[in-house]
């Protein structure tokens, strides 16, 4: 496992020492999108995923959270999505860690990528003064979609062990879902998707939505958690649209930070 350090103190962790699993091409640094509207940086063509740590600017809290960037799988908007949610976590004494995970188009190694990240960041909990069972997942759109799939999959090997921390559990201890994507189906949009298995193991969740998204309402996901009576919040503002991270002037953008910060404080019980 390779460690960098950057400036400003951030430690840059290779999520695969050796070959990423399922990948047959050299792995190269990420490339940018030449996309750039709305003051969004967008990387794609990841293949050497990795973890970017922001660790808390004052007392750490002892909870670590993953964020799982959003962007069709396509690419990661990893400034709106990754590294300005990372800074206003760490404010708040988190220890955060931005996850860029394999993309275009490459679900299955996404996942492997959640599941390594979540395995890693417990296993080393110790470095950072974590408690290993407050560690999860907060994702944005795709990212909420991939966080969800950890969520929901975390006893399914998805890859060959690499080392002593697979040896862990890859099962988040909570789940922060923000404009989750992908998340229903059938004609009218009013199934679960069916990859997506809700269990009675599946860790605390937090939704996030707002009713002119244009994406699906993840109303069959409330529905699913609620018939098997499971722990979750489910927040559904009028307007907001999709795709505002923490950006100022939108009162999505400047509500679900407030709301979700109250529930892992309850979720982790926090004082």
């Amino acid at each position: 496992m390779t460690i960098n350090t950057f400036a400003q103190q951030k430690e840059v962790i290779k999520l695969w020492p050796g070959k990423v699993p399922g990948e047959t091409g050299a792995k190269h640094p990420a490339e940018l999108f030449a996309d750039t509207s709305k003051n969004v940086k967008r990387i794609t063509n990841i293949t050497d995923p990795q973890l970017t740590v922001y660790r808390p600017t004052g007392k750490s809290n002892g909870a670590g959270i993953i964020v799982c960037p959003g962007g069709g799988y396509r690419i990661l908007a990893i400034n709106l999505e990754g590294d300005e949610v990372a800074a206003y976590f760490a404010d708040k004494g988190y220890t955060v860690f931005v996850l860029e995970y394999r993309t275009p188009q490459k679900r299955e190694g996404a996942l492997q990528d959640a599941q390594r990240a979540i395995r890693l960041v417990r296993e080393r909990a110790s470095d950072w003064s974590l408690s290993k069972d407050k560690i999860g997942l907060l994702g944005f759109s795709a990212g909420g979609h991939l966080s969800l799939m950890a969520a929901t999959s975390f006893t399914e090997q998805t890859y060959s062990p690499v080392d002593k921390s697979d040896k862990v559990s890859a099962r988040p201890d909570f789940a922060v879902l923000i404009y989750p994507a992908y998340t229903a189906n059938g004609a009218k949009k009013q199934e679960l998707n069916p990859e997506i298995k809700v269990t009675k193991d599946i860790p605390p969740l937090f939704i996030f939505f707002t009713a002119d998204d244009q994406n699906d309402l993840p109303l069959p996901l409330a529905g699913a958690l609620r018939e098997l009576n499971l722990p979750f919040e489910f927040h559904i503002y009028p307007k907001g649209g999709h795709g505002y991270g923490l950006r100022k002037g939108n009162n999505a953008a400047e509500q679900w930070p407030i709301l979700a910060e109250q529930w892992l404080k309850n979720v982790l019980q926090f004082n």
